[in-house]
């Protein structure tokens, strides 16, 4: 393993990141450069997870406006 990659392994993304990283994912705006230095950093269980928790917040929202909407 190269040292960059090994330093890399070493520093773990933040909540706040990875929520970052699968929202821009949910709406297809990351980056290459972005997307790689994630791959590095994120932690496939956590970004799995913030990815359940956000389709359920969007599916919850879409429930929302169609009972706002719809009387």
């Amino acid at each position: 393993m190269e040292p960059q990659r090994r330093d890399a392994d070493k520093r773990q993304a933040s909540f706040l990141t990875t929520l970052r990283a699968v929202a821009a994912s949910f709406f297809g705006v990351r980056g290459r450069k972005a997307h790689e230095s994630d791959v590095a950093r994120l932690n496939p269980i956590h970004v799995v997870l913030v990815g359940i928790m956000l389709a359920v917040v969007f599916v919850l929202t879409l429930v929302m406006i169609v009972r706002w909407v719809v009387p």
